[in-house]
């Protein structure tokens, strides 16, 4: 466990997630104090690192947008031309479902 540098007593590791809902766990203290250390702070990171490798591109397709998916989803996935995908509107964004 660490200590506040607030106040100084132990902290208790607690579980969240962010809003996107990337958990993460950080130390909370009684005194209200919330931090991460860097080994926290660097899985959070690895995260988005991860995350981000998936980002897909739009593209203009007549009065229509596209979708292009990159590489390592269509082959992880085994997705072919003409697959179907089901998009469903969450409160935050869209989830693809394959």
């Amino acid at each position: 466990m660490k200590k506040c540098s607030q106040c100084g007593k132990t902290t208790v590791i607690k579980y969240a997630k962010l809003k996107d809902g990337t958990p993460y766990q950080y130390y909370s203290c009684t005194c209200g104090e919330h931090f991460l250390d860097m080994k926290q702070l660097h899985e959070v990171a690895e995260i988005y690192r991860k995350k981000k490798r998936n980002i897909a591109k739009l593209s203009r397709w007549g009065v229509s947008l596209g979708v292009r998916i990159p590489k390592e989803i269509v082959q992880k996935y085994n997705l072919k031309e003409k697959s179907e995908v089901t998009f469903i509107p969450e409160e935050n964004g869209i989830r693809m479902i394959v």
